[in-house]
């Protein structure tokens, strides 16, 4: 499972965008390590720097010198839809008419191929395989029939999927939200101005204040001046589609999304895991980093409880919480394994047992997802084979038993092992000692949300969206593309 993209825009009062925004998407690189790029305007001119690579690679002294303007937006891009290579990395830049266009987006549109083929009929001449290409050309199409906030709508009334955008139309930003808010997006207040970002930890990088999400279907243009922003409310539904793996995984610990603070909930997914599956044993540990926060919370809700609920005795400090295996963070997501001799050793080259930590001891080890279930295993034998006495593997989320198509570049439902696996019979291919996942009402339990305000697809294999071959959670399709065009008059 590899991460989303990271998208942000900013609109200042005179100072050049270049470098808040470099600094923004440095903040946001766990989304993303396949590309970088931004996007400014200095009022007369778009200057654009896009290229494959990590952000501080991609960006030297020159490159944000030659980014004049002090509007513009970035991106950091993890492939989930187009090829990967530099066509797709984005911001995305066009030229027409009226303007210039950049746009970034996070998230997957479902109905991409049936709007490319169409504007492709009636001329427009397009350069990747990716949905962002298609959004722009879209985008444009309409800004040459309508005002700004019309032609955004008949965008939105046109594509479907998941998406946050932030878009730069000359020195204007713009920030959009899909109407069930899959992905995150949110708007702070800078000492002279304004940004919009995937996660909030981009904006304190910056020492600015979280003002709030942006709400799902909502439209934000920030004043060009950086002295404020306009709202409009261009979409509304009945139920949100939040991506609940924003909590689980992928967003920064420190971040708040949808007003609740990642590491808070990853500690509240914990304790709700100790509440419906806790096992007592020696000591609790994480695999590293992701499932730190959760076994801090189980841990702390094994002090106050026993596995059967009762209240702790004042002599009983429960379940020890200890760090059993460093993580070495200089192997990479690229690391060549051609063998299976070579699989198995890279385990120790990237995670290193604590000896004195499980030697002799019952382990609870928690992760936040299995997925083909080849690291549960190869973690399970590693610690067993350092003299661990049993090994007990706790998970803060449901099963992944379906592909994610809103923007996670998850597995296949033949490379899921819980596709096709019992519980037990994935404790069994893992040779733990017991396995229990969190249950899907803790998780919408702890977000405050009901299920059916949640995108649970992965879990439940049925989808917020209408996706050809897959089942649907709600009252869903896809829209008429000819009639998007007519409904932003309104």
């Amino acid at each position: 499972m590899t991460e989303k993209c990271g998208v942000v825009g900013v609109s200042l009062a005179g100072r050049s965008a270049a470098r808040p925004l470099y600094y923004a998407l440095y903040a946001l690189q766990h989304r993303g390590q396949e590309s970088a790029g931004i996007v400014t305007h200095d009022g007369f001119q778009q200057h654009s720097h896009v290229e494959m690579g990590l952000v501080g690679d991609v960006f030297g002294e020159d490159d944000l010198d030659g980014l004049a303007g002090s509007a513009g937006i970035g991106h950091v891009r993890y492939p989930t839809a187009g090829s990967v290579d530099s066509s797709c990395a984005q911001p995305f830049s066009v030229s027409f008419k009226s303007g210039s266009l950049g746009l970034s987006h996070n998230g997957n549109l479902v109905n991409a191929d049936e709007i490319r083929e169409e504007l492709a009929a009636v001329g427009h001449a397009f350069t990747s395989d990716g949905d962002t290409e298609v959004i722009a050309h879209d985008l444009a199409r309409n800004l040459l029939e309508e005002d700004l906030v019309r032609a955004v709508k008949r965008t939105m009334n046109r594509i479907h999927g998941s998406y946050s955008l932030t878009i730069s139309h000359d020195d204007t930003v713009l920030g959009v939200r899909d109407p069930q808010g899959n992905r995150p997006l949110c708007i702070g207040k800078l000492e002279d101005g304004y940004i919009l970002a995937s996660e909030s930890a981009a904006i304190d990088t910056l020492d600015g204040e979280l003002v709030r999400d942006v709400r799902p279907g909502e439209l934000i243009v920030l004043e060009e001046d950086g002295q404020g922003f306009d709202s409009y409310q261009l979409v509304e539904r009945d139920h949100t589609a939040h991506c609940f793996f924003e909590h689980v995984y992928f967003a920064r610990p420190d971040s708040v999304i949808d007003d609740t603070l990642v590491y808070e909930a990853r500690r509240n997914l914990g304790r709700k895991l100790w509440a419906e599956s806790g096992v007592e044993t020696d000591v609790v540990m994480p695999v590293p980093d992701s499932g730190r926060a959760f076994a801090s919370g189980y841990a702390d809700a094994a002090g106050e409880t026993t596995a059967d609920g009762e209240p702790r005795d004042a002599d009983d400090d429960g379940v020890e919480f200890a760090e059993g295996l460093m993580k070495n963070r200089y192997v990479g997501r690229t690391f060549i394994m051609p063998t299976q001799d070579e699989r198995e050793r890279a385990v120790r080259l990237k995670l290193n047992p604590i000896k004195s930590t499980v030697e002799g001891k019952t382990v609870t080890l928690i992760d936040d997802s299995i997925v083909r279930g080849t690291t549960s295993t190869q973690l399970v034998k590693l610690l067993k084979d350092s003299g661990a006495e049993a090994v007990h593997m706790r998970i803060g989320a449901p099963e992944i038993a379906a592909p994610c198509y809103m923007g996670i570049d998850m597995a296949t439902r033949e490379e899921l092992i819980a596709a096709d696996k019992s519980v037990d019979e994935i404790r069994e291919a893992i040779d733990a000692d017991s396995l229990a996942y969190l249950s899907t009402d803790a998780v919408a339990d702890v977000l405050g949300k009901d299920r059916i305000d949640l995108c649970l697809g992965c879990v439940t294999g049925e989808y917020p969206y209408d996706i050809d071959g897959e089942e649907t959670d709600r009252d869903v399709t896809r829209p008429d593309l000819e009639a998007g065009r007519t409904m932003a008059d309104d």
